[in-house]
């Protein structure tokens, strides 16, 4: 028989998704959704496990009366989604209510409500306006190098002092499943910003290889990049967290949304972003046609735009 309350289920729960690798701002992001949960059965006096089809469509009913985003719903019931499978795991329900519910209600909101998932994209002044309001020299290199390199969070983190060839203003990441091409450029602007990080590094790092360090001379997590980068955006009011819009949000994954647009308008040749972009090369005309990395590198600094950095 169940003897935890809601709340504690929901602190077993982050644990476990801890265990399982989940990131720091995903628990956070889940441990709110299903507090919020909590709070609306506090009426019924329900415990978790106690939760039925009828609870779920009434808690589906109440967020549509607060005209939320579909997207939004969604994830809330993401978040309810694990906490059950959570839940089943530990033997305290028989199988997953939400799961029949998300079918039913939410099956359709990538295809009816495409406008709401569409990532936040920055104009070129915007960028400049976000990047050149940062004053700390690491958070600035930063952000700088995730604008003039389009790479992923985790791509970022593992970059290493070595992996960067100053004579051809290149970096070389670390091998990773969903990159195909690990060659990725900046240009003088990213430099001299990196640069200057890189002499108020040397007086910290201790005997980190890492390009990017916290102040005790650690490697930066995932969790502390997404949180400077969201910081920085909603200080100049290009991010709004009290939104239910995915597009009014600003996260490092914007970068590279910003970096293949802009490098599209700049006139840059599609398999040339793709190879950039490091996306795996499927097609047979992509499998044959060979990139050489002077024509890559020239037609990159051609297309990237300034930022006045």
């Amino acid at each position: 028989m169940n003897s935890y309350t809601n709340i504690e289920l929901i602190s077993q729960f982050c644990r476990d998704a801890e265990l399982q690798g989940m990131t720091a701002e995903s628990i956070v992001r889940y441990k709110s959704s299903l507090q919020d949960f909590d709070r609306f059965l506090m009426k019924s006096k329900l415990s978790f496990p106690e939760v039925d089809y009828d609870i779920l469509t009434d808690y589906l009913g109440y967020l549509r009366d607060k005209e939320l985003a579909i997207k939004t719903m969604e994830n809330y019931f993401s978040s309810l989604s694990s906490l059950f499978t959570f839940l089943e795991f530990k033997g305290l329900v028989q199988k997953n209510p939400v799961l029949a519910i998300r079918k039913r209600y939410l099956k359709r909101y990538k295809k009816d409500d495409a406008d709401t998932s569409a990532r936040k994209l920055l104009s070129v002044d915007e960028m400049k306006l976000l990047i050149n309001s940062i004053l700390n020299s690491r958070d600035k290199a930063i952000a700088s190098l995730f604008a003039k390199t389009g790479i992923r969070r985790d791509e970022l983190i593992k970059i290493d002092i070595e992996d960067i060839d100053w004579k051809e203003q290149s970096i070389k990441l670390k091998p990773k499943k969903k990159r195909s091409n690990r060659i990725v450029f900046f240009d003088d602007e990213a430099a001299r910003v990196m640069k200057r990080w890189i002499r108020i590094r040397e007086e910290t790092a201790n005997k980190s290889h890492a390009l990017f360090i916290s102040e005790g001379g650690e490697r930066l997590e995932r969790s502390g990049i997404y949180n400077l980068i969201v910081k920085y955006a909603e200080a100049v009011g290009l991010s709004n967290p009290d939104s239910d819009h995915l597009e009014d949000h600003f996260s490092p994954h914007c970068f590279r949304h910003w970096f293949t647009t802009h490098l599209r308008k700049g006139g840059m040749k599609r398999e040339f972003i793709k190879k950039l972009r490091g996306d795996r090369r499927k097609d047979a005309v992509d499998i044959y046609d060979h990139i050489d990395n002077k024509e890559l590198r020239e037609s990159y600094l051609a297309c990237i735009p300034r930022l006045g950095l």
